[in-house]
């Protein structure tokens, strides 16, 4: 098949965080084996860039997606301002949705403005715009469990009809209970691509998706079998981890793997993207 017959995007920087993942070159040691997973509570740096006002508002959620965003970035040697972007999230701010429905449960029910605001599904979005001083076009979308699956579907679309580059941010933070039993997102935690129309010296690996095809009945790809049970648990329970395995399947191309590989990704039950990894 020819390139035609493909969506496809160069993989030019990757942004990670998550329960004990602090950024992707230490998670792409985890995930070849090079060094060993140590399971602990998501370190959210302080917001970059934000102002000191949006900087105190800043949600958990809001600081993991600029974390991932800006380290994706800075990977692949773009300006983040520049980027058109597509936000990807479950259910967005968790704990803010706890605090709401609690209000609104008692007896004053005065929620304060900063609350509203980072209540909606593009906060994280609007904040990256803040703070990056991104005017470019973006798309904020929610899929549940196939967040991660859909935002890449859909930034890989742009890329190829736009012929520009794109970020991808999928980002998620747990909720409280009793929300918790109910969505139970095991802590806050965001995944970030840059995608490329054409390869660069940045450019890390290729992604292809058959234009016929793509899309098929399966069952989401594992992680590779050697790795610890703590990190095929984050999987499961952390709607952006879904996207783990086909980083982990680019971590192998860094690691001078040279065949095709093909990750099942996470899609709208009972259906998979099927996502072809090159290097």
């Amino acid at each position: 098949m020819n390139e035609t017959t493909f969506l496809q995007a160069w993989v030019e920087g990757i942004g990670l965080l998550g329960p004990g993942l602090t950024d992707w070159p230490q998670a792409r040691a985890v995930l070849t084996g090079q060094a060993p997973y140590t399971s602990a509570p998501t370190v959210l740096p302080a917001p970059e860039r934000l102002p000191s006002a949006e900087r105190r508002r800043a949600s958990p959620i809001i600081k993991v997606t600029l974390a991932a965003g800006l380290q994706a970035c800075r990977a692949a040697g773009r300006e983040p301002s520049e980027l058109t972007s597509v936000f990807a999230s479950s259910g967005g701010d968790g704990n803010n949705c706890h605090q709401i429905c609690a209000l609104l449960a008692a007896d004053e029910r005065q929620i304060s403005p900063t609350r509203f605001h980072n209540s909606v599904h593009n906060a994280a979005c609007g904040y990256w715009s803040i703070a990056t001083g991104a005017t470019s076009a973006a798309q904020v979308l929610g899929a549940y469990d196939a967040s991660f699956g859909a935002g890449l579907l859909e930034a890989m679309t742009q890329v190829a009809a736009g012929g520009e580059p794109v970020l991808l941010v999928a980002g998620d933070s747990g909720y409280p209970e009793p929300l918790h039993a109910k969505r139970p997102i095991a802590d806050t935690g965001a995944l970030a691509l840059v995608l490329a129309p054409a390869r660069t010296p940045a450019s890390l690996a290729l992604l292809r998706l058959p234009l016929h095809g793509a899309l098929a009945e399966g069952v989401p790809s594992a992680l590779p079998a050697h790795l610890p049970e703590p990190l095929h648990r984050l999987v499961q329970t952390m709607p952006p981890m879904r996207g783990l395995a086909l980083v982990a399947a680019l971590a192998g191309v860094g690691q001078g793997r040279a065949a095709l590989q093909t990750v099942a990704v996470e899609y709208l039950p009972p259906q998979v993207l099927q996502v072809q990894v090159l290097p």
